[in-house]
């Protein structure tokens, strides 16, 4: 099985929310299920229990998911990264040439990322794109919104 590139903060970030669900989130959903039991002993039709049960499932299926890919995780410590080609936790900023907006991102694994927060995953189409790249570079983005065109202003390894 491959390995899962992601980054010390990015690990750590995961293991936090896999203990979260494991430690209370179990318990907290254990309990709603006692009480609808409590509260209606029929539970084909007790539509609390129900939901209660599905949380239960969707749960469990996060948990597994997350336990899988701490288990494949790499992790790669960004501060020892350097250079001036793009690859892995880089953090790129990027000119747009349609508009000449800014925007900085940082490439990250595919468990962490969070667009909103400038971090794209390393499977993106956008990461795909710069990935080899240097400063000066221009990039064009094949992306679900349409292709962008960047050109890429600096390069930095910031932890």
């Amino acid at each position: 099985m491959p390995s899962l590139p992601m980054t010390a903060a990015g690990h750590a970030a995961l293991q936090g929310e896999l203990s979260d669900r494991i430690r209370i989130k179990r318990r907290q959903i254990a309990e709603r299920i006692q009480q609808a039991i409590g509260d209606d002993p029929n539970l084909v039709e007790n539509s609390e229990y129900q939901a209660a049960l599905t949380e239960q499932g969707l749960n469990e299926a996060r948990i597994a998911d997350w336990e899988a890919k701490l288990a494949r995780a790499e992790i790669i410590d960004v501060s020892k990264l350097s250079g001036e080609t793009i690859k892995f936790g880089a953090t790129i900023t990027l000119r747009d040439e349609d508009t000449g907006q800014k925007r900085t991102c940082q490439i990250v694994g595919e468990p962490e990322a969070d667009p909103a927060q400038g971090k794209i995953s390393v499977s993106s189409p956008m990461a795909r794109a710069l990935i080899g790249k240097s400063m000066g570079a221009f990039v064009a983005v094949e992306a679900p919104g349409g292709d962008k065109s960047y050109r890429i202003e600096d390069v930095r390894w910031l932890p």
